[in-house]
């Protein structure tokens, strides 16, 4: 479902008498109070430049889910790319702040980003790179539907691999953006 315009997800906060978050798009003023979801190892923090590039020329790609009191509880940030059957959409990055996860958020942030790839994009596939040691995230990748497509050796910063997880999307109605998978 396309969660856009303040539309609340469902997610519940822990301790927060079932408030719910709502997804809407990202903003500059986000740049100055997104830091506390930024807390993970696993999350990949870029410097503000990326961050304004992946704003201005993919806004539709950058959500943020705002809890009750106006925090940020999570993000997700991405692109179009590719050519011809390759064409797909690309998460950069998903992240929730450790107090909001184990409520689906990150499920409901990735949705928005398929919806997006789908209609907006007409793309193939969702793809996305992820730790090979996350093992956490790459449960949650398969759960909504992602398969390890290759292995891409010393990815981050040349320290450790990491997985090509692929969604194909309806567009892809033979499924080949997916075919071949299991290579490094």
């Amino acid at each position: 479902a396309d969660l856009r315009r303040g539309q609340t997800d469902g997610a519940r906060g822990g301790g927060r008498g079932g408030a719910m978050t709502t997804v809407r798009p990202f903003t500059c003023d986000d740049l100055f109070t997104y830091n506390d979801v930024n807390t993970d190892v696993f999350t990949e923090t870029f410097n503000l430049n990326f961050y304004l590039s992946y704003l201005s020329r993919w806004p539709e790609y950058f959500s943020v889910a705002t809890a009750p009191d106006g925090a940020i509880a999570g993000y997700v940030l991405g692109k179009a790319e590719g050519r011809g059957s390759n064409w797909h959409g690309h998460v950069s990055a998903v992240t929730v702040a450790p107090s909001y996860r184990r409520m689906g958020l990150a499920s409901k942030l990735m949705d928005e980003l398929e919806g997006i790839s789908e209609r907006h994009h007409d793309a193939y596939f969702v793809d996305l790179f992820v730790r090979e040691s996350n093992t956490n995230a790459i449960a949650m990748y398969e759960r909504l539907g992602y398969v390890v497509y290759r292995t891409v050796l010393d990815y981050y910063s040349g320290e450790e691999n990491a997985f090509d997880m692929r969604k194909p999307l309806r567009r892809d109605t033979e499924r080949r953006s997916v075919e071949g998978r299991g290579h490094a």
